[in-house]
């Protein structure tokens, strides 16, 4: 309560209507705390439907890449750009609605299955909540339910396992739609089996879709377009699965450690 209030927007803000999902960071610096540095002179080009992997040890930065984004903090200096627009010049409200996220802990509320997939396009149909579920491999499940969709969640959905939670909130992002993707993997707690529909229904999620993949399990992350790895704020090693292994680096030491029997495919 005693933090200031954030800026108001500019008066004048752009469109988001027509934007596709090319997202620039440019000689971006910041930092949570003036004399703690943490992003110094970051530049990242993620075209329209690309697929970046962000993997990096606790305190990296990784989060905080997400937080820009969506302008919960501004950048100290430099700017972060969408389709060449400074995000500045966007309202936070229509900014925010640009992405879907699925993040670590997930989040349902009091209420039926069918609202909280619905969240986040109100006007969603009961088939395109179905259709989302079914993407998500959770409409079987649902439709065990003595109330199917309408089903009332209890608070936190405790009534559901980690897993369907998780792909429930899997659903509301492929139902809203939106140009750009935040996915923070949450498949620690979950068995193999529904780790496998996790991926799977990420994989369908992603197509056409700009994505940054926050990843803790690297296997998950071999398909990306570029994986970033982060320590300290800063981007130490950039490129392909393949090219960062072969390149013996942080990012092959990271990949040993969770799997010593590596091999590059």
């Amino acid at each position: 309560m005693d933090e200031k209030e954030e800026i108001t927007d500019d008066k004048f803000s752009e469109s988001t209507n027509l934007i596709d999902g090319n997202v620039n960071f440019n000689n971006v610096d910041f930092s949570y705390v003036a004399d703690k540095e943490l992003i110094k002179n970051m530049n990242i080009s993620v075209p329209s439907g690309g697929i970046v992997a962000i993997v990096g040890p606790t305190g990296a930065g990784k989060t905080t890449l997400v937080n820009l984004l969506m302008r919960f903090y501004d950048v100290d200096s430099g700017n972060i750009t969408l389709d060449g627009k400074d995000i500045k010049s966007f309202k936070r409200s229509d900014l925010r609605r640009l992405y879907s996220m699925v993040l670590q802990d997930t989040w349902l509320f009091a209420g039926t299955i069918r609202d909280n997939i619905a969240y986040g396009k109100p006007e969603a149909t009961l088939e395109d909540i179905q259709e989302a579920a079914r993407k998500a491999h959770i409409d079987h499940f649902i439709k065990t339910l003595p109330e199917g969709y309408d089903t009332v969640l209890h608070e936190d959905a405790a009534n559901l396992s980690q897993g369907q939670r998780q792909l429930l909130t899997i659903a509301r992002a492929i139902c809203s739609d939106y140009k750009i993707l935040i996915l923070d993997e949450a498949t620690s707690s979950v068995d193999t089996r529904t780790e496998s529909y996790i991926q799977n229904a990420m994989t369908k999620m992603m197509v056409g879709k700009t994505s940054f993949v926050i990843a803790h399990r690297l296997s998950t992350i071999k398909k990306a377009n570029v994986i970033l790895v982060m320590d300290n704020g800063q981007v130490i090693e950039q490129g392909t699965h393949k090219e960062l292994l072969e390149k013996k680096g942080f990012y092959a030491d990271l990949y040993n450690s969770q799997f010593t029997t590596a091999v590059v495919e």
